[in-house]
């Protein structure tokens, strides 16, 4: 027993580091494994790096599962990762990221709208010292109801993370051991290049021409347009004064008493300047200012209390996650080797 477990251990450690690891979410795409197992295959013994494909069933219901049990004895490379149940293509992404080995993850789609054969790109670019590399489509083949929302989502995440990729969804090839580090929420996959940059990560891209579906029929129409407004609102709240929650809610506050200041002080003028011989006194316990003024009192000190309670939670789980605001592209030994971080 103890002779074949270490055999086994042996073999394991015998067998050479993985280069890349090629990460695809499926879920009813029977009429796109065998062609996309093909190609991904292809396109990376032609790479010549080692490798594997990672494909992740997310509970798909059609005969997915069946071509994928019968390809691994044809394609060595392939592991495959079956959900119990549909929970949609982040989770299912996330559930392929933490399944993979390889120093380089390649994130794509398995409909084939982004080319196998592109992935040398990715990498090429990627060996530049990149810690994320996008692959930013051009002369997209779909419907003006899908191009539009993605280009103002792109330029709101632009604007909002900083991050200058064109095209924050798709193909990507991110370093493995940042990807892995990463936790993923649904919604996530579409905002990979900025939570990278935000992590302080060197991001990079190359442009790649967009196919059409291979087969089948799309999984997304123009409601998810709402769900990544949503995902922007929530990266701009994390990503404002470099993830401090006080600074943000805190200014506005401040911005708030300080109006609240010079209205008060107004309507006291007012209300006393018959003191000073300056005309009649105003009431002010009835006018509309005052009023406004105790409502902008009120949100002043529910804002601030917002950035306290934001700025310790914020706090908790970056200490219990483990999560660093940094990212670190390479380490010097005192001997002069060079080793990734």
């Amino acid at each position: 027993m103890n002779d074949a477990r270490r055999e086994s251990t042996n073999e394991m450690t015998s067998k050479p580091p993985i280069e890349i690891s090629v990460v695809a979410p499926m879920h009813n795409e029977e009429l796109c494994v065998e062609e996309f197992l093909r190609r991904t295959d292809a396109a990376l013994r032609a790479f010549g790096r080692t490798h594997e494909i990672v494909i992740v069933s997310d509970g798909s219901t059609d005969r997915t599962e069946e071509l994928l049990r019968a390809a691994v004895t044809r394609h060595p490379a392939l592991r495959c990762v079956f959900l119990s149940r549909n929970v949609g293509q982040c989770s299912a992404l996330y559930a392929g990221i933490q399944a993979s080995r390889g120093d380089i993850v390649i994130v794509t789609d398995g409909d084939l709208q982004h080319r196998p054969e592109d992935i040398q790109l990715l990498v090429a670019e990627m060996e530049k010292g990149f810690a994320l590399v996008s692959g930013s489509r051009t002369n997209r083949k779909e419907g003006v109801a899908k191009k539009i929302p993605s280009r103002i989502a792109n330029w709101l995440l632009r604007r909002v993370t900083g991050c200058e990729i064109r095209d924050m969804g798709g193909f990507k090839a991110i370093r493995g051991d940042i990807a892995r580090s990463m936790r993923l929420r649904p919604g996530h996959h579409r905002l990979l290049p900025a939570l990278v940059h935000m992590r302080g990560g060197a991001t990079g891209e190359v442009f790649i021409e967009s196919q059409a579906r291979f087969a089948g029929k799309s999984h997304y129409g123009l409601s998810r347009s709402f769900d990544v407004f949503f995902d922007i609102l929530m990266l701009a709240f994390q990503s404002s004064f470099k993830a401090r929650p006080l600074y943000l809610f805190g200014r506005i506050g401040v911005s708030l008493l300080a109006f609240d200041t010079v209205v008060m002080s107004w309507l006291l003028w007012e209300k006393y300047r018959d003191v000073f011989g300056m005309g009649d006194s105003v009431p002010m316990g009835t006018r509309p200012p005052f009023l406004i003024a105790i409502m902008f009192f009120l949100a002043a000190l529910f804002f601030l209390a917002m950035g306290f309670v934001l700025e310790l939670l914020s706090d908790v789980n970056n200490t219990v996650g483990g999560i660093r605001p940094y990212t670190v592209r390479e380490t010097v030994e005192g001997d002069g080797h060079r080793a990734s971080a």
